[in-house]
């Protein structure tokens, strides 16, 4: 019998400081938007060791939940290593979603949902539950039943308006700036733009 041990906030957080996955000081976010917090579990998810006991406790949170899914759906980019994992975890298939030429999310790859499917939406991060509920809205339109969601960091602090439940390991609470009323700017803050995005995404 395996015994799953809790993994607590302050203990992931840690590991995901010590990884530069969660960072403190003045951000330009993909959006264009500023903020005092960037987050990309990506440097973190690197470290199966790491990975490993994340999503084990998602899988023991989701179990202690009642829920049992039928397959783990991690939306590209962000969702495909956390879903992968948390899949294994729960002994269950691990699929993901991607966007089609037209921005679109959906599934490709061969990869089917069958009516009645319970399902659960694996992501690093909810940021603001948009693209969550986008794919929510993708599986529901092919019969699915969407029963959670579980993510590493809720940046929304549980204010993401999602219709169905929301398992996340670490709550972040973000602040975000428009780029013409930042106090960080007014503060004489460097900015530094994070990530992987080329600067036209800016302009």
């Amino acid at each position: 019998m395996t015994t799953h041990t809790s993994l607590p906030a302050e203990t992931l957080e840690q590991q995901l400081v010590q990884e530069n996955a969660l960072l403190r000081g003045h951000f330009r976010l993909s959006s264009g938007l500023h903020s005092d917090t960037y987050v990309q579990c990506a440097r973190f998810l690197r470290r199966p060791d790491l990975a490993a006991p994340a999503a084990a406790e998602l899988a023991r949170q989701i179990r202690e939940a009642g829920l049992q899914p039928d397959t783990v759906v991690g939306p590209a980019m962000g969702g495909v290593v956390i879903g992968y994992e948390l899949a294994r975890q729960l002994g269950v298939p691990g699929i993901f979603t991607e966007r089609d030429a037209d921005g679109q999310m959906t599934l490709r790859r061969g990869f089917t949902i069958e009516p009645g499917e319970r399902i659960i939406i694996a992501e690093d991060v909810v940021t603001t539950g948009k693209s969550t509920n986008e794919v929510a809205r993708l599986l529901t339109e092919m019969g699915a039943e969407i029963l959670a969601v579980a993510s590493l960091i809720d940046r929304t602090s549980g204010k993401a308006e999602l219709s169905f439940p929301n398992f996340a390991l670490l709550p972040v609470t973000a602040a975000t700036y428009a780029p013409d009323d930042c106090p960080l700017c007014r503060a004489g803050i460097p900015v530094v733009k994070p990530g992987s995005r080329p600067d036209k995404a800016f302009s």
